[in-house]
């Protein structure tokens, strides 16, 4: 369950923006819309557990994230919250599956099995040993999805997942991230300016209205 109450935030040169609150279970899914500078990333990043909000609660399994400090917050969200960046943000000195387990080794979750799972379910699996230099952008990105989804996390937060894809791979990436939050009974928030993808998910919030 994630819930939000009262979230609120405000950079120093712009005025103070708000989002409802929000109570989302396991297999639902969210999409924040909106243009650049709408606001959209900050509050991904509140959600993720990067950024505290000015006021107000994020609350994840009974958890209110910003109870936790230091470690103690990296830890929940490493074992918690999957985030799938913009940028996938790989290790070039290491192989795919290494940047897979990384995120086990950072929440001492020794999963390796599940990284060559993964890298099966998400069609890559021939690139296991392969550096990250030798991938293209959209197996980099896959590998992205992967990492994020290593720790079996409870909610998954994808900023601009489609955003320089054509029609048919930005389909198929909104429906790897579906599949994949349902078969770990996740919440998926999916943060973005394109359109397109309205057409995949029901309910969604226009940041900035």
């Amino acid at each position: 369950m994630l819930q939000t109450k009262s979230i609120s935030f405000s950079y120093q040169s712009a005025a103070a923006f708000s989002i409802k609150d929000l109570h989302l279970k396991g297999g639902d899914e969210l999409l924040l819309l909106g243009k650049s500078g709408s606001g959209k990333t900050t509050i991904l990043n509140i959600l993720a557990g990067l950024l505290p909000p000015d006021q107000g609660e994020v609350i994840l399994d009974g958890v209110s994230i910003y109870q936790l400090s230091g470690t103690r917050l990296d830890q929940f969200r490493g074992k918690n919250i999957g985030i799938v960046f913009q940028k996938p943000h790989l290790l070039q000195p290491l192989s795919v599956e290494e940047n897979i387990r990384l995120a086990n080794f950072f929440v001492a979750n020794p999963k390796s099995h599940k990284a060559a799972h993964l890298l099966e379910e998400l069609g890559i699996s021939d690139k296991r040993n392969a550096k990250v230099a030798t991938l293209s952008e959209g197996e980099a990105q896959r590998v992205s999805i992967a990492r994020a989804l290593a720790n079996s996390p409870k909610l998954i937060l994808a900023d601009e997942p489609t955003a320089s894809l054509d029609d048919d791979n930005a389909q198929a990436v909104i429906r790897l991230l579906q599949s994949q939050a349902k078969k770990l009974d996740a919440i998926l928030i999916i943060v973005t300016h394109d359109q397109r993808v309205k057409e995949h998910i029901a309910h969604h919030i226009n940041m900035g209205d």
